[in-house]
């Protein structure tokens, strides 16, 4: 059973930004300063609710959606990776009519500095979500001796077709070196592009030897396929949505196993990941049959470099680092 309320989005801290609230977001940003009004109330909420007597805690991700419309998503038991639950996510979208956003959803909302308040249609308190800004467990973690240091953000010099913004890498870079089993570390930022849609929205690619890509894209919100993030492209979803909301920085720390060829060239072994995103495991040692369609490396023996694949979209990367394996 459905029932449909008028959400309100009661801005306060923002009012501010309320002149910006419905314009387009013509273009990828990658400056919070530079984002819309929408941006600040997108994002992640925590916090506890009543229902028939019981206490639950609820998770929400508020998704901008552009031109002021909106995606909400509420986990039960708290957000993906830190206590949700597992049941159906309650899904609704809307639009902002004279500063009120209408959803399909079971409460009235109103939100005022980083505080999402919820009530019932007769104005009773069920509970109330802060804002949280979630950080990866393996944010920043430092290379270990005997490391092979591939961006540190002083130089660019270790890719094909590296460029710098700052201390960041820009997307569409190869590897000068090549390598064969090894457990990558790397760190990336997801553009604000509210108006775009699917694959349109956020694009990159991690791809291992140039062959096997985990997938970069702006799913915060989303399903979880295996065509976004954190996915193994056409071969395997996640096992669970760990995207962050754009900006903010994200890890993958993948554990890489060649395929291995016999001496006819013949393959006899797979190629294996084992994959965590912003340091939950997502991925446990998967078998990857083939390389990706856009992969710029054909499958074979020989080692291969890391490809961070230019779709179209800016993406910015920093701290890369692996540890070649036996």
């Amino acid at each position: 059973m459905r029932w449909k309320f008028s959400v309100l989005l009661m801005l306060g801290l923002f009012t501010s930004s309320l002149a910006t609230i419905g314009m387009a977001q013509d273009r990828a940003v990658l400056d919070p300063k530079k984002a819309d009004a929408d941006y600040a109330i997108q994002g992640e909420y925590v916090g506890d609710i009543v229902r028939d007597g019981v206490t639950v805690k609820l998770g929400v991700q508020l998704v901008a959606q552009g031109g002021s419309r909106f995606l909400g998503v509420g986990y039960f038991g708290g957000l993906p990776g830190d206590g949700w639950n597992g049941l159906e996510p309650v899904r609704a979208e809307g639009a902002f009519k004279n500063g009120a956003l209408e959803l399909t959803a079971e409460a009235m909302i109103t939100i005022k500095d980083e505080v999402l308040t919820i009530r019932d249609n007769g104005g009773g308190l069920i509970g109330e979500c802060k804002k949280v800004n979630r950080k990866s467990s393996t944010l920043g973690e430092k290379p270990p001796a005997g490391a092979v240091v591939l961006f540190d953000g002083k130089s660019a010099d270790n890719f094909d077709g590296g460029k710098l913004d700052g201390d960041l890498l820009v997307q569409g870079v190869t590897s000068k070196q090549k390598f064969q089993n090894y457990s990558l570390h790397l760190e990336f930022m997801l553009s604000y592009m509210p108006t775009e849609r699917g694959q349109g929205r956020g694009n990159s690619g991690c791809y291992s030897q140039g062959r096997y890509e985990v997938q970069i894209l702006d799913s915060f919100g989303l399903l979880g396929e295996n065509n976004e993030c954190g996915g193994i492209y056409e071969v395997k979803k996640p096992d669970l949505n760990m995207c962050f909301p754009p900006l903010a920085w994200q890890t993958y720390d993948i554990d890489f196993t060649a395929a291995k060829f016999d001496a006819s060239g013949k393959k006899t072994d797979d190629a294996r990941m084992t994959v965590k995103h912003n340091g939950v495991l997502i991925h446990k040692n998967v078998a990857v049959p083939m390389a990706t369609r856009a992969a710029p490396v054909a499958e074979g023996p020989l080692p291969g470099p890391l490809y961070l694949q230019d779709h179209g979209n800016p993406i910015r990367f920093r701290n890369i680092w692996l540890v070649e394996k036996k």
